[in-house]
């Protein structure tokens, strides 16, 4: 692809990027609306990283590696100048460093200094050439997934018609097979793009099917509720805002919800909501495309391309990421790090280097996935010094560095909180040994995957089948590789980390309560960026061993039969066509249990959004005894009115309101008439004590009611 690159003058490169900061400034301080937004977005996403590349001469990649690495480079590079301006802006007596004025100044300041010193150094710059993206009918056929994503989440939200968004699903399901079938329709060259707008087009589905967020039964009501405590002070601190509370110290420590989206929020006048619902996931669409550029190395264009179907296929990746931002801008770094590992063509000097800066990233974005990455790399160096192999791509250098960054952020910033959290998670692992031959210890995940819960339905056994089928071929590739049956020679360092993978997945199912620890489902969405190739190698050796002839066509065949069904079913269209109980909120929140979509995925009104914003703003939270139910005070009173959990109490038929406490009932409980406890549900009749309340807030979906003296 580097022949795709042409060249600027380091002279014209200057100018281009003033040219650049003058219409961001033009755009932001006179807030251009939609300009300044999209023009912000691209600059301070793109420019910085690319600036980088330049700076540390990294032309050994091409067009596609420099996209990943300039967005890489640009994310880590505004999460550590923003720790830089919030940690040295008070030596100028700047008493919100973390604020337009600030922010804008010295993050351009900095991309202008390093614009100087390309023009200095260099006596040109690469660059792609305006053909590099041509768009072929195929191509131009991709690009209309988004434009139905979009009018799709639109027409459920206005008419609650999810017709568009199940042609979406067909669509896509459409494109794959005949892109896998036909090289002339979809040549290898369209195979980036084709990748990247299925990931948006799945992420945008669920996502942008609300104007409020949507949780899916993760963290982002605790992320956003950790962001405001920085907007407010419009400085972050290392401290614990709440000592002794992990669950906050630990999201508290993360810099990607916390400095990353402050930058954001004041750079582009976006609400922190739609920094997370539409900013975050593009981000995010990099990862599987950074996995196809990985993958295309190993195995060929083609089988990387399925390989990436398979990865965005899983529910996960569009449902319970989307309520992890943290997660979502480490998995970006985490595929980053792989791909500076697997990368023979950079130099050492800057292979240390990217390794370095996307290692301390992923630090700062994510513990679990630092933790998991760090396991991985010491797995790999130790089993090729016991093999006498060393290796240049993972070096001890690098084990140690990264090892002595992490514990030292994870042992100083927020109290200590992840470093106690690790503790306590190797606790609870440990404390359930004595339970090994209890199945239930393994999380009722495990138990579903092992075939040890019946399927409520036909059409839930079907999907188990399927799933089922793409890990019978991720162990039937691992075999051929090892056996050398699938024609693919995986190098020494992936073939470990796939090893490691397998070796992981099987220990999540074997050790009592170690799948509990970050949610089983996570773990395999992650493992899969290990296992997703060799799902494809085993749909060849199985085509090998079937017939020496056409084996290709086999092999396609083969997994068109196993992932276009597994995508369906994960995705929910067939759970919807069959009217049978769905768990997807973009095709099926208007027949959903109110339970499930208002409580355990985290769907919210306008009207409890309103509620949770007057209590915060009417009431002394941290002096009164507050009152909702359990998804209520994690969601709504969490996430939109930043009120601390430490200060709700679970709601129950038999809770007794203390003198002045205060009730909060959403809209699952007013309009739906459900309460849900910590176990029970209950129907709100039940809440016999209001009637000796008084009602101090109402707006149809959401009250509050307080006990007078």
């Amino acid at each position: 692809m580097n022949s795709m690159l042409a060249e600027w003058k380091s002279r014209d490169f200057l100018v281009i990027i003033l040219f650049l900061q003058l219409i961001v400034y033009a755009t932001t301080f006179f807030n251009v609306l939609v300009a300044r937004q999209v023009i912000g977005f691209i600059y301070f996403t793109f420019v910085p990283g690319f600036v980088i590349i330049k700076l540390l001469k990294l032309d050994e990649l091409d067009g596609l590696e420099t996209i990943l690495f300039s967005v890489g480079l640009s994310v880590a590079f505004l999460m550590f100048a923003g720790l830089f301006i919030n940690e040295f802006c008070f030596l100028f007596g700047v008493s919100k460093p973390l604020s337009l004025v600030p922010l804008m100044i010295i993050l351009n300041s900095f991309i202008l200094v390093g614009g100087v010193l390309v023009y200095l150094r260099s006596g040109c710059v690469k660059h792609f050439k305006t053909s590099t993206f041509g768009l072929s009918p195929s191509a131009l056929l991709f690009m209309v997934l988004p434009v139905l994503t979009v009018l799709g989440a639109m027409w459920v939200n206005v008419y609650e018609n999810n017709s568009i968004l199940l042609f979406l699903i067909i669509a896509i399901a459409f494109l794959f097979i005949i892109g896998v079938i036909s090289k002339k329709f979809l040549p290898p060259k369209i195979y980036p793009l084709a990748v990247f707008i299925i990931a948006i087009s799945l992420l945008y589905h669920s996502s942008l099917i609300s104007n409020s967020l949507i949780h899916f039964g993760s963290d982002m009501p605790g992320e956003v509720f950790a962001f405001k405590i920085v907007e407010n002070n419009a400085h972050w601190s290392s401290v614990n805002p709440y000592p002794g509370d992990l669950s906050v110290g630990r999201t508290y420590g993360m810099l990607s919800v916390t400095i990353l989206p402050s930058i954001y929020t004041k750079l582009l006048n976006l609400d922190i909501i739609w920094v997370f619902k539409t900013l975050y996931p593009l981000i995010f669409s990099l990862v599987p495309l950074g996995l196809y550029k990985i993958w295309s190395k190993i195995i060929n264009a083609k089988y990387a391309f399925v390989s990436a179907f398979l990865f965005m296929a899983y529910n996960v990746f569009y449902t319970e990421i989307l309520g992890l931002n943290k997660q979502m801008i480490g998995e970006l770094f985490f595929v980053l790090l792989l791909l500076v590992i697997l990368n023979k063509k950079i130099r050492p000097i800057n292979k240390t280097l990217c390794f370095l800066i996307f290692g301390f990233a992923l630090i700062v974005s994510h513990y679990a996935l630092a933790e998991i990455f760090l396991f991985l790399i010491s797995f790999v160096l130790i089993s090729l010094i016991i093999m006498k192999k060393p290796s240049r791509n993972i070096t001890l250098t690098m084990v140690l560095c990264f090892f002595a960054i992490m514990f030292s952020w994870y042992l100083y910033t927020s109290s200590s909180a992840v470093f106690d959290a690790f503790s306590n998670f190797g606790e609870h692992v440990y404390s359930q040994l004595g339970e090994f031959f209890n199945p239930a210890t393994r999380g009722q995940t495990v138990l579903r995957g092992l075939g040890m819960e019946a399927p409520p339905t036909i059409w839930n056994m079907i999907s188990r089948i399927f799933a089922y089928l793409t890990q019978v071929l991720i162990v039937v590739g691992f075999v051929g590789v090892i056996t050398k049956r699938s024609g693919i020679r995986f190098d020494m360092e992936y073939f470990l980390l796939s090893l490691f993978s397998l070796t992981f997945l099987a220990a999540l199912i074997l050790v009592p309560g170690l799948a509990n620890t970050l949610n089983m489902t996570r773990f395999y969405h992650i493992l899969l960026v290990f296992l997703a190739p060799l799902c494809v190698l085993g749909a060849e050796t199985i085509a090998k061993i079937v017939s020496k002839r056409k084996t290709e066509l086999i092999g396609s065949i083969l997994l068109l039969v196993v992932l276009v069904p597994y995508f369906l079913f994960q995705v929910g269209f067939v759970y919807e066509v069959t009217g049978s109980d769905n768990w997807s909120v973009p095709l099926s929140k208007y027949r959903m249990p109110a339970y499930r979509l208002y409580g355990q995925l985290g769907y919210t009104t306008a009207y409890s959004i309103s509620g949770a914003q007057w209590l915060s703003n009417n009431v002394a939270v941290e002096y009164t005894q507050i009152y909702a139910d359990f998804w209520s005070r994690r969601t709504e009173l969490r996430g939109y009115g930043s009120v601390y959990l430490g200060y709700v109490e679970t709601l129950s038929n038999t809770t007794k309101i203390t003198t002045k406490g205060i009730v909060y009932l959403s809209s699952l409980n007013i309009i739906e008439g459900t309460v849900i406890g910590d176990r029970y549900l209950w129907n709100s009749s039940e809440l016999g004590f209001l009637s000796d309340l008084n009602t101090i807030y109402s707006n149809g979906g959401c009250e509050v009611y307080k006990n007078m003296p």
